[in-house]
């Protein structure tokens, strides 16, 4: 079972703030919202939509059609229930077997989705066929010192964080981690693969940022060491040229 449709998970994750709140209560949201595109008329994807707070803002913003997918049920109806709308499609399905049209979007957003899978450049492969050229793929993942971090965990001490430990980085592959009290399996992978492996795949890199807690919030050890990865990649133009001599 999905285990965002484990009721005693999903209930847990119910009452953290970014579900309560939604962009709100995610400390990212400042640095993500600053990499979208004008979305005015445009036509958006969102893989691992969750709650659907992304594809609100999108439609929000002037977007024509939004599509979210997530292959959790009991993510995609509490979507419909708090972010639905007329310009805005949800379906259940998984990131993986989605059909991926060919120059369909002209924006793809993934947030805190993609350390659930264990092929990024499968990933990336269908998300450049999906893309128009030109257009935008815009995601969020678990910082690569995050994921090969032991257990995900601070080392305690006296009920203070010594110091965040970091194991085999250069071994790619599953992680299991402690998250709201159930084991979870992500998928480590380090910067170069996330990186290069846009590059190997059509992309062009645009902004690559660490995200960092709003300040006010005065959350001092989430200073301590990266917790989330932003990126935004850009599909090559085509060259119809080149593309005509041959």
């Amino acid at each position: 079972m999905n285990p965002y449709d484990d009721p005693v998970f999903f209930d847990a994750y119910a009452q953290m703030d970014r579900s309560r709140q939604g962009l709100a209560g995610a400390g990212e949201w400042r640095q993500l919202k600053s990499l979208f595109p004008d979305l005015e008329g445009k036509t958006v994807l969102d893989l691992g939509c969750g709650y659907g707070w992304h594809c609100q803002y999108a439609a929000d913003m002037g977007a024509k059609s939004v599509l979210g997918i997530d292959q959790s049920e009991k993510m995609i109806g509490k979507a419909q229930l708090r972010n639905g709308g007329s310009r805005i499609e949800y379906r259940v399905c998984d990131i993986l077997e989605y059909d991926y049209p060919a120059q369909q979007f002209d924006l793809v957003i993934s947030n805190l989705a993609l350390h659930y899978l264990e092929d990024l450049d499968a990933v990336y492969r269908m998300v450049h066929r999906t893309l128009k050229d030109g257009g935008q793929f815009l995601f969020n993942i678990e910082h690569p010192t995050f994921t090969a971090g032991v257990n995900q965990q601070w080392v305690m001490e006296d009920g203070k964080a010594l110091y965040w430990p970091v194991d085999r980085y250069y071994y790619p592959g599953p992680r299991v981690t402690d998250f709201l009290g159930h084991s979870i399996r992500k998928y480590h992978h380090t910067l170069e693969q996330i990186l290069n492996g846009l590059l190997r795949n059509g992309f062009s890199l645009e902004a690559v940022e660490e995200a960092m807690p709003p300040e006010q919030w005065h959350l001092t050890d989430e200073m301590r060491r990266p917790m989330m990865l932003l990126v935004s990649a850009v599909k090559k133009q085509r060259d119809h040229h080149l593309t005509e001599e041959y």
